[in-house]
């Protein structure tokens, strides 16, 4: 039987089904499954209670079966019902038979109705939210687009097609990242999880997944796994290694990633705010990985420990700045790369002589010499060959400290 405010309901119902993408079996199952819970609140039970749902027509159809029992024995008006009130219906029902009538949502109560609005809606929303948070959790590591729609000091927040929020973190914004109201925002999806009833999707510019996705959309031969990804890692912004693999002997991985002049790769910098990406080629010979990873600095010589994951490289002297890099970015990526800690040392000549930074005791404090030894200058030339920049930024000593330990090493040569 349907009533007016039953259709009114389910006319309701189905526009918020259609804004809300909701197909009608899904929807059908949650009203259903409202109007259950609301019966079991007010009588404990919704076993005698049948509802079919159409949202499509508009049909709400609600039967409640009582048991037949004589005028005297009725104790719970919800399942049982009076032989007299039962024959007026139908003048041959007997003691013991069901008794099945259509009833009005009306017909349980205002507060009865206001409730079941309440849980219905409560329902919707979280059927919504578990396909929000479904939808996203199947999509971690992928890349997202959004349009921003409020800036924060904290966070972006940026909306999907379906209106559903990202949020961008500072912590995952590339440090040059600078976005407007309205401005169109990639990132991966880097976390799903669920505060209050509500799905919180995180998304990501600084995680290495995105610079390994933004190389399959703009290379051909990765996406078709012709060329393989084995590891990205960055320092956001400024520099990042990608080491790559072919499984086809007749594309060369790094120049089909870099393209003629970095034509493909262009786009991913200019994309990442002009990170510096060095794409090497990689292998399983540690020995070789090392020394494609330290580039454009070139090896003399190195000593490999296994068990302890670290690695002793030796350089000429004009080598050293060019494997440490600005900041120390290059070796610092270049040991996350290798999964090596690499340690640099300044190649001697036989001929030269060198004194070792522990005879410098009188005039150098222990602790400087110490702070010296820790990036693998242990010799008054190992410290020269090193400009006072690249001290500053390796070790955490003051310049003017740097300078004057370099005058007394300096002078010890004059």
């Amino acid at each position: 039987m349907k009533s007016m405010e039953n259709i009114n309901i389910i006319e309701s119902l189905t526009e918020f089904k259609d804004e809300k993408n909701i197909d009608r079996s899904t929807l059908a199952g949650i009203i259903e499954d409202a109007f259950k819970t609301q019966l079991k609140k007010k009588f404990g039970t919704d076993s005698n209670y049948k509802i079919i749902v159409n949202p499509e027509k508009g049909d709400l159809e609600i039967w409640k079966t009582r048991t037949i029992v004589a005028d005297d024995e009725v104790k719970d008006l919800n399942l049982e019902i009076a032989l007299s009130d039962a024959l007026k219906v139908q003048p041959d029902f007997e003691i013991g038979e069901p008794f099945t009538e259509a009833v009005k949502l009306q017909d349980l109560g205002r507060r009865f109705v206001l409730a079941f609005k309440q849980t219905l809606a409560s329902k919707i929303m979280e059927h919504e939210s578990s396909q929000i948070f479904k939808k996203y959790h199947d999509l971690i590591g992928e890349i997202v687009t959004g349009e921003v729609h409020h800036v924060r000091p904290r966070a972006i927040i940026a909306l999907d097609d379906d209106g559903n929020e990202l949020i961008l973190p500072k912590e995952h914004q590339i440090p040059s990242d600078y976005f407007r109201k309205g401005d169109t925002v990639r990132a991966v999806v880097h976390s799903v999880q669920v505060k209050g009833n509500k799905p919180l999707v995180t998304i990501s510019r600084t995680d290495p997944r995105f610079l390994e996705k933004l190389f399959e959309q703009e290379i051909p031969e990765v996406f078709d796994g012709l060329i393989l990804i084995k590891k990205v890692v960055r320092i956001p912004g400024e520099k990042a290694k990608v080491a790559v693999e072919s499984l086809d002997d007749r594309i060369d991985p790094v120049g089909a990633c870099v393209g003629m002049k970095g034509s493909r790769i262009h786009g991913i910098v200019k994309e990442l705010g002009n990170e510096n990406i060095d794409v090497i080629n990689y292998t399983q010979n540690t020995q070789l990985l090392i020394s494609r990873a330290l580039a454009p600095a070139k090896i003399s010589y190195m000593n490999i420990d296994e068990e302890n994951k670290r690695v002793e490289v030796f350089l000429k002297p004009d080598q050293v700045s060019l494997a440490i890099g600005k900041n120390g970015q290059n070796i610092k990526l270049a040991s996350q790369l290798v999964g090596y800690e690499i340690d640099v040392y300044r190649e001697s000549d036989e001929d030269d002589e060198d004194v070792e930074l522990d005879e410098f005791t009188d005039e150098i404090e222990p602790w400087i010499i110490e702070e010296f030894k820790k990036i693998g200058c242990d010799t008054a030339k190992s410290v020269l060959a090193l400009s006072v920049e690249d001290l500053v930024n390796r070790t955490d000593l003051e310049e003017e400290t740097i300078i004057e330990v370099r005058k007394i090493l300096s002078a010890e040569f004059e």
